[in-house]
């Protein structure tokens, strides 16, 4: 499982009070966030944990995307955990199978697969008497002292409610549900959606099919990154020289940061350059004014999420492949009917539209103190303190947060910073005798004002409509810098929490009937002490 003196490891320096019961940790999702969670816990000599995953294999994104073309747009040496990096992608843009397989590895590496439960989908979490009790799918009920949820946010596609869908004679589907056993040769596709996943896939289906048409509602900016392929010789150097693929992290990390990552955030200078490279991108590979035309985006380069990728336009140029810029009025049994009042004649239909990612953690209920959901909680917009914790909810943490800073950065880099953070609070816990700890709702609301009136100057708030927008109009991302992120996750401010500590008189030795909402009869659960009134820590937290 690895030393903990292993200088590669940049897990907190965390340790387990003998004196005291080790608490019993719930994590919920299996996919890179939650495999992370698990193992720094099992790193900083916790094992009391389990871990609910609701699929049959480990993996989340990586492992329910499988369309062809899929691979990631940030590069091979930032797409792996710091201390376990991957030195067998085979270009500088990994495959999402090589993603599975690394994640696949990891589990076995460091003995994952004895904590997880497969199969099991939580449906409520609810705080009752100072623990967590968790119902899952198929009606077990079991208490926890924290919970802390990695489900993400790509794992809900959305697939638009268009008129006349169920009439379609032939098959159809989501990107992420996808339908393996197609022969593709002689068929007539349509791609609903212009974006990343539409980016990736709409080549490799002109590669193989009769005809594919693209139904774009709005044009994307696409930055032509080069995908190197990494040789045999290549990956030797990397198993031979450790400190090589370190380095390719670093420099990697520092071009993200000083170029996309501050550009979106109000550098307009840097902003102007990367929408001109994308300009002139497009003017030397799509010759034709119209189709160009078509092809320019009327919004703010980095206002939606930049794409990188190459292959996109000279794909759409080819003989057996149509943009269709009309609107989508309806679909009939054989195919899609546009505006202009022509039907597109259809053997298959792909949905690439992309995640309904402000769902976030539905349709699973959970129920904090006093009763309150959070649905409730999140009802004009979801907000967390340091994107991991939420007033109301006392022990229950979540990875990729409101206001993470996943715009044009690696997943891998911003998990390792949020659970590290995690795992500091869990630490100050133990070392202080609590049991219950949640950040006040004045702090986690000066925090949110500071990165709303910051957001004011970034890009996501130039007027166009993008999935970093939830229903409210709320932009809930991190409106500074990474490194930025970095510091300011480093550490805990004890006034930004309440915390509580069981108290022995107040023990009870009855039982207690419990009752989950919408699940059910009662049952009896084990006593569990009632928690004390919550006040405030006054000193800094180390």
């Amino acid at each position: 499982m690895g030393s903990r003196n292993d200088p590669r490891d940049n897990s907190p320096e965390t340790s387990v009070d003998e004196d005291r019961p080790e608490k019993r940790i719930l994590v919920i999702g299996a996919g890179m966030s939650g495999m992370l969670m698990a193992i720094q816990l099992l790193k900083s000599g916790r094992s009391n944990i389990v871990i609910y995953e609701k699929a049959q294999q480990i993996g989340g994104t990586w492992r329910d995307n499988v369309y062809p073309g899929l691979k990631c747009d940030v590069p091979a040496a930032m797409f792996s955990y710091s201390f376990e990096p991957n030195k067998e992608y085979s270009s500088r843009f990994p495959m999402g199978s090589e993603i599975q397989d690394y994640l696949l590895s990891i589990s076995d590496r460091y003995g994952l697969t004895k904590f997880i439960q497969f199969n099991k989908t939580v449906e409520t979490v609810q705080w009752e008497d100072g623990r967590w009790y968790v119902q899952t799918s198929d009606g077990l009920i079991e208490s926890f002292d924290i919970v802390i949820n990695a489900t993400g946010v790509l794992h809900h596609p959305y697939t638009p409610n268009i008129e006349g869908h169920e009439q379609f004679q032939g098959s159809s589907f989501h990107t992420a549900r996808w339908k393996g056993d197609i022969d593709w040769k002689g068929k007539r596709v349509g791609v609903i959606g212009s974006g990343a996943t539409s980016v990736q896939v709409f080549p490799e289906l002109v590669k193989e099919s009769q005809h594919v048409t693209l139904f774009q509602r709005t044009p994307q900016w696409i930055f032509p990154m080069p995908n190197k392929a990494y040789s045999e010789t290549d990956r030797k150097r990397m198993r031979e020289q450790p400190g090589l693929i370190d380095r390719l992290r670093f420099r990697y990390s520092k071009l993200f940061q000083w170029t996309f990552s501050r550009a979106v955030i109000g550098n307009a200078f840097l902003l102007w350059a990367i929408g001109a490279f994308c300009r002139s991108h497009l003017r030397r590979k799509v010759k034709d004014p119209e189709l160009r035309k078509k092809l320019t985006p009327q919004d703010k380069c980095g206002c939606k999420r930049l794409i990188f990728a190459k292959g996109f336009y000279q794909a759409l140029q080819r003989s057996n492949a149509t943009l269709c810029t009309d609107a989508i009025e309806r679909i009939v049994p054989e195919g899609i009917q546009t505006s202009d009042g022509k039907t597109h004649e259809l053997d298959v239909i792909v949905y690439a539209t992309g995640f309904q990612v402000h769902r976030r953690m539905k349709p699973m209920h959970v129920v904090g103190r006093e009763g309150k959901t959070m649905e409730e909680t999140w009802s004009k917009g979801a907000v967390a303190h340091r994107s991991t914790t939420i007033p109301g909810f006392p022990n229950f943490f979540v990875i990729f947060g409101p206001y993470s800073p996943i715009g044009n950065y690696s997943a891998f880099s911003v998990a390792e910073v949020q659970v590290g953070h995690i795992l500091r609070t869990i630490e100050h816990m133990e070392s202080q005798g609590l049991d219950l700890i949640e950040p006040t709702a004045e702090a986690t609301e000066r925090l949110v004002n500071k990165m709303n009136q910051a957001m004011k100057k970034t890009v996501w708030m130039s007027g166009c409509k993008s999935w970093y927008q939830d229903a409210n109009g709320n932009i809930p991302m991190w409106p500074w810098t990474f490194e930025r992120y970095e510091r300011e996750m480093s550490k805990l401010n004890a006034e930004d929490f309440r915390t509580a500590s069981r108290n022995s008189q107040e023990q009870s030795s009855r039982l207690f009937e419990f009752k989950l909402s919408n699940a059910g009869p009662s049952r009896v659960a084990t006593p569990s002490p009632r928690p004390g009134n919550l006040h405030p820590v006054a000193q800094n937290i180390p």
